[in-house]
């Protein structure tokens, strides 16, 4: 896709701007965005709040997803349908997301060319600045096809 989906995901998704989401990569179903450092978006113990850490990984694994089946946005809407989350370290400082599709590009496509609602995972790490992960989703997307 030739698109940059990082930039679209931050159009079309003001929350994410909100926080000062960026993004590094996104790519082949896979995407890697970071979130600042900013005593705003910072919980009662000084590190980020769970919710912005949700936003940033759901950030990634939307970029990921848009980044190997973005060009089926004429004919499908994606939503998520569902997430977990697990929180495993206190994260404390900037934070890095690196989130990647776990069904191909093929499978998904094909599922919608059968006229199916294709359903399939993203994973998503969120890491501190020595490389620690902190926290780690999975965020069930599906492409509804669009209506006419």
């Amino acid at each position: 896709m030739s698109t940059d989906v990082g930039a679209l995901l931050l159009k079309t998704v003001p929350f994410a701007r909100t926080l000062g989401i960026t993004f590094d990569h996104a790519g082949e179903g896979r995407a890697t965005c970071r979130l600042p450092d900013r005593p705003d978006l910072h919980n009662h113990v000084a590190g980020p709040h769970a919710g912005a850490l949700f936003t940033l990984a759901e950030s990634a694994s939307g970029a990921a997803m848009l980044s190997a089946v973005g060009d089926q946005l004429t004919r499908a809407v994606p939503l998520a349908t569902t997430a977990t989350v697990h929180y495993r370290k206190l994260a404390m400082g900037e934070v890095v997301a690196e989130g990647r599709m776990l069904a191909s590009r093929d499978e998904v496509i094909a599922e919608l060319d059968a006229g199916r609602r294709p359903e399939f995972d993203v994973a998503v790490d969120i890491r501190n600045a020595e490389g620690a992960v902190v926290s780690s989703l999975t965020v069930t997307w599906t492409l509804r096809p669009a209506r006419p």
